[in-house]
């Protein structure tokens, strides 16, 4: 074959493109024998394959056609209504925008509302595919301090002057499982609406609680001030990339005619799928067996690391999602423990990826939904070898723990 000539030139913005750092450590993960705490995957045991093969049978016996045609933008009617009725504010159907998983639902806010060098806040840490959503369009993304109740007010209000929006997660929010308290919800909607900032809330996990539901979304407090974004991946199943966002009218267009630019519509079939399996209060009985699960791993996983970590490590203890967020002895990286760790056959994430400024190497997010409790006993008492064999020399009370 001819050798070519052509020569490709990239946009700008693609050169501000980079990989996930959580798909090149899953890459890792394949290795045989591994125990990943790596992903952010939802359990496969909690797939509802029965009821969707049923599901996918009706749909093609009753509705085929029209599920295999391409389908309007905006999503199937009577899943935006049940969207709307799930939600625990007003919503009109004619605010709700189905989407490609919420993934997509971040990409299409970084189109409309970013132009390059505009600034744009997040928590500190903050979920990585929101980063790597907002990045092509050339932000200037500001963290914004944040403890266990969630983010600092203060803080937030020195870097809001001119800000576009800020991006939080107030419900066990990916990577540090936390939950923005009550008191802090009430302060952060009204300094917002002090401030005339706008907030994107993104809730993929806040259906996943294990004794007590979380506080009031943001958006139901403040609707024409917050884009509310939701998805179906982790009460469902991930593989239907069913996602859904909230906006307000004013927006709203905007927001559909950049869905219509890059897919046209999310996949029909799939959307009457899930209206399908919906039926009947499905999820009323099925997710609190996900919780159940979920509640059951994350026990396992708090137990084995009271049992195996030496001290000077420290974690949280989440009311409910899907991660647990460590902090190593002071001394040490967590980007030159993984290798280590990896040795040992157990995989994480290091924190620094999840910061959009000021990154803390000591972090680390743990997974605790995919293992099983033999996994989770084995890998955690692998990690925490690992961490005594990276321990600081200076640090001899620790290596001997």
């Amino acid at each position: 074959m001819e050798k070519s000539n052509m020569h490709w030139t990239l946009a700008a913005r693609a050169e501000k493109m980079n990989p996930s750092v959580i798909r090149e450590i899953l890459k890792v993960t394949e290795k045989p024998g591994i125990i990943s705490f790596a992903g952010g995957l939802p359990s496969p045991r909690t797939f509802p394959v029965a009821a969707f093969r049923e599901a996918c049978d009706k749909v093609l016996r009753e509705d085929g056609h029209a599920a295999l045609q391409y389908a309007a933008s905006e999503g199937y009617a009577p899943l935006r209504e049940m969207v709307a009725a799930m939600l625990p504010w007003e919503v009109d159907p004619a605010q709700v925008l189905i989407t490609t998983g919420s993934q997509q639902g971040l990409d299409l806010v970084a189109k409309i509302l970013i132009d390059a060098g505009s600034r744009v806040l997040v928590e500190t840490p903050t979920y990585l595919g929101a980063l790597q959503a907002f990045t092509p369009m050339e932000p200037e993304v500001v963290g914004v301090a944040s403890d266990d109740e969630g983010v600092d007010i203060a803080d937030l209000a020195g870097k809001a002057a001119g800000a576009r929006f800020f991006y939080v997660l107030p419900n066990f929010q990916n990577p540090t499982g936390r939950t923005m308290t009550e008191a802090r919800r009430v302060a952060l909607s009204a300094a917002a609406a002090r401030l005339g900032l706008p907030i994107v809330e993104d809730n993929p996990y806040g259906d996943l609680w294990f004794d007590t539901p979380p506080p009031l979304p943001l958006a139901a407090r403040n609707p024409e001030g917050c884009v509310y974004m939701g998805s179906f991946s982790k009460i469902l199943a991930p593989g239907l990339r069913l996602g859904f966002l909230v906006a307000p009218k004013s927006l709203y267009s905007k927001l559909l005619q950049a869905k219509q630019a890059a897919d046209l519509h999310t996949p029909g079939f799939n959307q009457r799928m899930v209206v399908e399996t919906m039926k009947n209060n499905f999820l009323d009985r099925h997710v609190p067996t996900i919780r159940a699960l979920y509640k059951s791993q994350r026990d396992a996983m708090l137990a084995a690391m009271k049992r195996e970590m030496p001290p000077g490590v420290s974690w949280n203890t989440p009311a409910g999602g899907m991660f647990l967020w460590v902090r190593l002895p002071e001394g040490m990286n967590a980007i030159d423990l993984l290798p280590k760790a990896v040795e040992r056959n157990v995989a994480f994430v290091p924190g620094w990826a999840f910061y959009a400024d000021h990154a803390d190497a000591r972090t680390l997010r743990l997974s605790f939904v995919t293992s099983s409790v033999e996994q989770i006993n084995i890998g955690i008492a692998a990690l925490a070898a690992a961490i005594r064999e990276q321990l600081p020399a200076g640090v001899p009370e620790l290596r001997a723990a």
